[in-house]
C-alpha cells in the first residue's frame, strides 16, 4: 500500500524559503516519476514540479528558478526548496505518485503554505 506524507509547510515573509518533504511507504519508489502540484484557495489544483527516477526534473513556468526538487532514493523522500517565495506561492502543496506499470495515482493529505506580504 503506498503512503504519501508531505511535511514542511508554513508561514514565511515574501523572499523567504521553505523546504517541503515528501516521504514515500511502499515499494518501487526509485522508478517512479514524483510530483508537486499546489492548490490555492478557490482554484485548481495546478502542476509545480515532476522528477523522475533518473533525476530528470521539469517545472512550471511561475516557478523555474526559485523552487528545486530533488529526491533521496536511499530514503524513499522526495523535497522541495522553495526560495524567494510569492505571496502567490499560497496553497496547499501535494505530493503526487502514478505509478509506474498500473498507471494509478496517489496523492499525499497536503502541507498548507501561507506567504504574506
Amino acid at each position: 500500500q503506498v503512503q504519501l506524507v508531505e511535511s514542511g509547510g508554513g508561514t514565511v515573509q515574501a523572499g523567504g524559503s521553505l523546504r517541503l518533504t515528501c516521504a514515500h511507504s511502499g515499494t518501487f519508489f526509485s522508478i517512479n516519476t514524483m510530483d508537486w502540484y499546489r492548490q490555492a484557495p478557490g482554484k485548481q489544483r495546478d502542476f509545480v514540479a515532476t522528477i523522475t527516477g533518473g533525476g530528470n526534473t521539469n517545472y512550471a513556468d511561475s516557478v523555474k528558478g526559485r523552487f528545486t526538487i530533488s529526491r533521496d532514493n536511499a530514503k524513499n523522500t522526495v523535497y522541495l526548496q522553495m526560495d524567494s517565495l510569492k505571496p502567490e506561492d499560497t496553497g496547499v502543496y501535494y505530493c503526487r505518485k502514478v505509478a509506474f506499470g498500473t498507471g494509478l495515482i496517489y496523492w499525499g493529505q497536503g502541507t498548507q503554505v501561507t506567504v504574506s506580504s
